[in-house]
């Protein structure tokens, strides 16, 4: 009986229970370079930066429309300083398709308005517009710090970074005191906190002088000391505020990693690991870093954009294929984090169906909400392909679903991958607490992400 057990049942394993000491080494030093990327790519600006920095460490270089290529090239293209596209080009012409990894390395934050700054009753605030999906209250009384960029008239971009580096201030949203909390604390989550109300406190010293909106005036000068803009120019900056901590190893056994932006950059860096590592690939491998994905994957650095068709379109030229047909034999991994399970609120998981901390790389066959609306429902014969891949490549994977049937949903770039029509599945790292300030992710299943999108990469 249990040798039949064996035979006809299907168990999942804990995946340290199926690794050894030199694996678990290596489990170690990939997340050692995973966090020190996660921690110095902030915002979607920051991931590109970095990613090119260790893309050209690689031997990758920018691309040009109409250049020569061949087998081993290693190529990248920006899309205007947010989004990003690297591919190593394979042995094998495009008309028989290309392996695809897309990530996205935009999360949620809280954008500043345009017309931001201003003060009252002695205080000097930013207004803000919160981006992506989040639970404002998670984002009130925490450290948070300034980044992203401002576009003067000239057309001069100017980086803005404050309160990354030790000894920097900080900013704060502030709220009510638990003894003056009578009413608030009647309201629901989503009511106690209004998008309006997402203010971040700057500062309260007035300006040395006679006048109105003092304290606004001694912020203002103390931003245009540090980077020579005006109020006007807040009209062309992009800045946000994104939680003030830093990346860090959570629990005693120091099996986890904490931070801001998990979701999606640890499988953003497994895509850059593993282009970086894949060596003389059969087909052209694509690693896709997009923007937008929070808010719907809209826009020109979206993955709804054509930029990535533009970009796939110029490899297809040069080689004298078309498009169409290396779309339609090419296969992607939506590389995007899954839920994990939390024993703290097992009410809104189903246990058998939604990944676990541990278990290795999520495999998502659907995303969507409820009767799977929105997903693009990867075929069984693409889940069946990754069964032998990762089985003869020694992936440890399991399947995952984004909670209860009825209990709400989400999405990815998926869709919009499968839409061209290219065979697309979600696969990613499971996070606890996704979308929050300080989101949590296992060291083993970070490490196996990067080996399911290497083999992938590497598949003969």
């Amino acid at each position: 009986m249990d040798e039949l057990r064996t035979k006809l049942f299907y168990e999942q394993k804990n995946g340290y229970d199926l690794i050894g000491t030199e694996e678990r080494l290596a489990v170690e030093d990939y997340c050692k370079g995973y966090m020190e990327y996660l921690d110095n790519s902030r915002m979607e600006r920051e991931a590109v930066v970095n990613a090119i920095a260790l893309a050209e460490e690689q031997g990758f270089v920018a691309y040009k429309p109409g250049m020569a290529l061949k087998a081993g090239d290693k190529i990248y293209k920006n899309n205007r300083g947010k989004a990003l596209m690297l591919a190593v080009i394979g042995k094998k012409p495009l008309s028989e398709g290309a392996v695809i990894a897309g990530a996205h390395v935009d999360s949620p934050r809280i954008d500043l308005k345009q017309v931001t700054l201003y003060e009252q009753d002695e205080m000097a605030y930013f207004k803000t517009h919160y981006y992506g999906g989040i639970k404002k209250y998670q984002w009130v009384t925490i450290p948070l710090e300034l980044h992203g960029a401002v576009v003067l008239k000239s057309g001069e971009v100017v980086p803005v970074v404050i309160g990354r580096e030790k000894g920097e201030p900080k900013f704060v949203i502030t709220d009510l005191l638990p003894h003056l909390a009578k009413d608030q604390m009647q309201k629901t989550l989503s009511e106690g906190f209004t998008g309006e109300g997402l203010n971040i406190l700057l500062g309260s010293t007035p300006y040395a002088d006679e006048g109105k909106d003092r304290v606004k005036l001694a912020v203002m000068s103390i931003l245009n000391d540090m980077y020579g803009i005006t109020e006007e120019d807040f009209l062309s900056a992009e800045l946000a505020a994104v939680p003030g901590f830093d990346v860090c190893e959570v629990g005693l056994d120091r099996s986890l990693i904490g931070g801001y932006g998990h979701d999606d950059r640890v499988c953003a860096y497994a895509e850059l690991k593993a282009i970086f590592d894949v060596k003389d690939p059969e087909k052209t491998c694509v690693c896709i870093l997009a923007d937008k994905e929070e808010t719907g994957s809209d826009g020109v650095t979206g993955m709804q954009s054509a930029a990535f068709d533009c970009f796939m379109e110029d490899l297809c030229v040069e080689q004298g294929v078309s498009l169409r047909r290396c779309f339609e034999n090419s296969f992607c991994l939506s590389a995007d984090v899954s839920n994990a399970f939390d024993p703290l609120y097992p009410e809104v998981s189903e246990k058998r169906s939604d990944s676990k901390v541990n278990y290795g790389m999520a495999i998502c066959k659907f995303t969507g909400s409820r009767g799977k609306g929105g997903t693009s429902d990867a075929s069984a014969e693409l889940v069946a392909y990754l069964r032998r891949l990762y089985e003869r490549e020694g992936v440890v994977w399991q399947m995952a679903e984004l909670g209860k049937v009825d209990q709400g949903g989400g999405g990815t770039i998926a869709k919009f991958m499968a839409n061209r029509n290219i065979d697309t599945i979600d696969a990613g790292v499971p996070v606890l607490s996704m979308h929050a300030p300080f989101e949590v992710v296992g060291k083993f299943d970070c490490y196996m992400t990067y080996k399911g999108v290497l083999a992938a990469y590497a598949d003969k």
